[in-house]
């Protein structure tokens, strides 16, 4: 009897001990947030629309000024997250795939390891999710009001906003998980992705100013290739009445239905009877469309704050390491565009924040190229956990500990496999963050592009022709041949 105490008591000390010295991962992942709305991150919107609690984990953590995506488009980011494996070998090209849950993935992992897992919200994989002991999904892309939750297969209708919903299902399964388990929370939103319906509480922010408008919103494509230009993503022409609030998405409660439609009703007639036209036209479109975008994201900043308050107030905030980050970045109007895809810059950026207690320095910022292939390493480097050698991203907790390895990369391969969604064709490149090398291989195409970051940012310009960059451009095609080889990429 004795013994048989004495094996529980060290039984229960190692769980004890394993908990406290394993820390828990809440990743908070949303759905098309660009660089230039979040505050932390600086450019014209920082004041007009900021953030306060994303800035809060960068300021109490780290910001990854160069966390560039691998594949431009949502459901395909996901599984490059989940596997830590390119498109081609998870088996996720485009949105048009079937997520195959059989195959190992970072949570499935982190069961093996101790770890109680959940995730919540978005999940846009459509397959059921494996590897967590607790799901509750979005069908598809969801709704901004009023969702239906799947677990199990199972819906469970919600009435509500859905960035709000999400987060309370998130701090509900963090109230009733098992807290001798450490554990990893994914709670992932559909905002500030598309179609652009605000909170009731946000409706009127921003009316009384005009957002600035980026430099180049009238782009004329001049200085790339054919693809640019053959894009079906400009504010200008290819919006719709969904995505301009002429058209409601959701599926609102009348009571909801009579605010939000007395907000947008009139304003929708006014601009009707204007008959804009030209530059007009699309000045209105990107006003309507930025501030809807940015009204969405306070409400994801809000929640987040209501996470960050729970792990405060729970005396969970040492011991949990919190992860902001995006699916990928997105256009607010560049280029005249919205939407991503592109391996341009805006598309390519990630948001990437940071906060581990006692661990990464507060107010500490990376320059490194990162990239959502790191991710399932990192959550497993975390957890002390071993990662596969099939994984091909690497750790960044030596990034979050202060010390960049030396032998980092210098460079970034990005394949891009949807062809014909707004426009954009299949494309790959490399980059090493001066320097940028695209290749178009379709036989109506057939194109390279290559710029020079930092002579011209808003790579207006492709240079792939000058020959002062020949050596530049040759150096980058052999780089492009290497990843290519090394990620086991055959066509």
């Amino acid at each position: 009897m004795r013994i048989t105490f004495a094996i529980l008591f060290v039984l229960s000390f190692h769980a004890r001990v394993q908990s406290t010295e394993r820390p828990n991962i809440l990743f908070i992942f949303t759905d098309d947030h660009a660089l230039n709305a979040i505050s932390a991150y600086g450019g014209p919107l920082a004041k007009i629309a900021p953030t306060p609690h994303l800035d809060r984990i960068a300021s109490e953590g780290m910001l990854f000024k160069h966390c560039l995506v691998t594949n431009s488009i949502c459901g395909p980011s996901r599984a490059v997250v989940l596997t830590g494996k390119h498109s081609h070998l998870n088996g996720f090209k485009t949105n048009k795939n079937r997520f195959d849950g059989s195959q190992q993935t970072v949570s499935k992992l982190l069961q093996k390891a101790g770890y109680q897992t959940a995730i919540i919200g978005k999940w846009h994989l459509k397959s059921v999710p494996t590897g967590f002991d607790h799901h509750e999904v979005l069908k598809g892309q969801g709704q901004y009001y009023n969702p239906r939750l799947f677990t199990g297969g199972k819906p469970t209708q919600h009435t509500g906003y859905t960035t709000d919903i999400i987060t309370d299902r998130s701090l509900k399964w963090l109230d009733e998980r098992d807290p001798k388990k450490p554990f990893l929370l994914m709670s992932q939103h559909k905002a500030p992705h598309g179609k652009w319906e605000p909170a009731l509480r946000h409706l009127n922010l921003f009316d009384k100013i005009d957002i600035p408008e980026p430099p180049t919103l009238f782009d004329d494509y001049s200085g790339r290739s054919r693809a640019a230009k053959n894009h079906k993503m400009g504010i200008a022409k290819d919006m719709g009445p969904s995505r301009l609030m002429f058209k409601y998405s959701s599926k609102f409660t009348p009571e909801q239905f009579k605010v939000f439609n007395a907000y947008f009703g009139p304003r929708n007639k006014a601009a009707k009877q204007a008959q804009l036209t030209g530059k007009a036209r699309t000045r209105w479109n990107y006003q309507r469309y930025i501030k809807n975008y940015l009204r969405c994201v306070k409400a994801v900043d809000e929640n987040v704050g209501r996470l960050l308050k729970y792990l405060d107030e729970k005396g969970l905030a040492d011991n949990t390491v919190v992860i902001y980050s995006s699916d990928q970045g997105f256009y607010l109007g560049e280029h005249g565009w919205f939407d991503k895809r592109w391996m341009y810059e805006e598309s390519l950026h990630m948001p990437l924040l940071v906060r581990w207690p006692g661990v990464t320095k507060p107010k500490s910022i990376s320059k490194a190229l990162v990239s959502n292939l790191d991710f399932a390493q990192t959550f497993l480097d975390i957890a002390n956990a071993k990662q596969p050698a099939d994984m091909q991203g690497r750790s960044l907790t030596s990034i979050l500990k202060g010390q960049t390895p030396k032998n980092w990369r210098k460079t970034h391969y990005y394949h891009y496999y949807e062809a014909g969604g707004h426009g954009v064709p299949i494309h790959y490149g490399v980059t090493n963050g001066t320097h940028k090398l695209i290749r178009f291989p379709s036989e109506k195409l057939d194109a390279w592009e290559f710029f020079d970051l930092k002579k011209d940012p808003m790579e207006l310009k492709s240079q792939y022709e000058d020959a002062s960059y020949q050596d530049s451009i040759r150096e980058l095609k052999n780089e492009l041949q290497r990843l290519r080889k090394l990620y086991k990429i055959e066509n």
